[in-house]
């Protein structure tokens, strides 16, 4: 189930796969994610983020100009229909080699066309003994695009955030898991709707998760 036929994937048109993306040690993703801006666009203080946008060249990639995500209601219906800005990635991130792998395992597995775009979300979801964080504040939803990847970077003293695919809303996930560091899970955004569920700490102090979530098209206009 969670890898369709190869024949499927040659038509352009695979479900959803689970990857342990090895040449990637996750670990090295961790500084960047210290300063990450908060995201001001959902209540509550718990999320923060950056995002670029990327075209692949062979086995380079190349940062393509500053944009504004902007998604409909129908996709989103906290911030649907709003121009969102965030902070671009990282120089010295986008220049990691592990970086460069994780946008090609996402292009590869992906096969996309070669001057189809990439946005990479940055996001780290926090919590504490008084506030959950909410990964998905929409609730289960598609994001509109064609593909989505979510990497899980680091998963610190926390309970929850397990990631859920359902082939329609109101039927049960076909898919559940936590993704654990270094494990890339790719999604065919048409065919499924997807949902990550609250994480709260473990202790008394504060949680976190972090995740690279990657999306073609890119969903971002300048």
């Amino acid at each position: 189930m969670q890898k369709v036929s190869v024949a499927t994937e040659l038509e352009y048109a695979f479900l959803f796969s689970l990857r342990k993306v090895n040449s990637i040690n996750p670990a090295g993703f961790k500084p960047f994610f210290n300063d990450l801006p908060l995201d001001n666009y959902i209540k509550g203080k718990y999320r923060f983020r950056r995002l670029s946008r990327f075209m692949v060249s062979g086995d380079n990639l190349i940062k393509l100009p500053h944009g504004y995500l902007l998604q409909s209601k129908e996709y989103n219906p906290i911030v649907g229909d709003i121009k969102r800005e965030f902070a671009e990635l990282d120089n010295a991130l986008i220049e990691l080699d592990i970086f460069k792998h994780l946008v090609l395992a996402f292009s590869d597995s992906c096969k996309l066309h070669p001057e189809a775009e990439i946005g990479v979300h940055q996001i780290r979801t926090t919590c504490s003994p008084t506030n959950l964080g909410n990964p998905a504040p929409e609730g289960i939803h598609q994001d509109g695009t064609d593909f989505i990847g979510i990497f899980s970077v680091d998963r610190d003293n926390i309970q929850g955030g397990e990631t859920h695919l359902y082939s329609a809303k109101k039927e049960k996930p076909v898919f559940n898991k936590i993704l654990h560091p270094g494990e890339l899970l790719l999604v065919n955004d048409h065919e499924f709707f997807h949902f990550t569920t609250p994480i709260k700490p473990q202790t008394d102090a504060q949680g976190i998760r972090d995740v690279f979530v990657l999306s073609s098209p890119s969903l971002l206009s300048e």
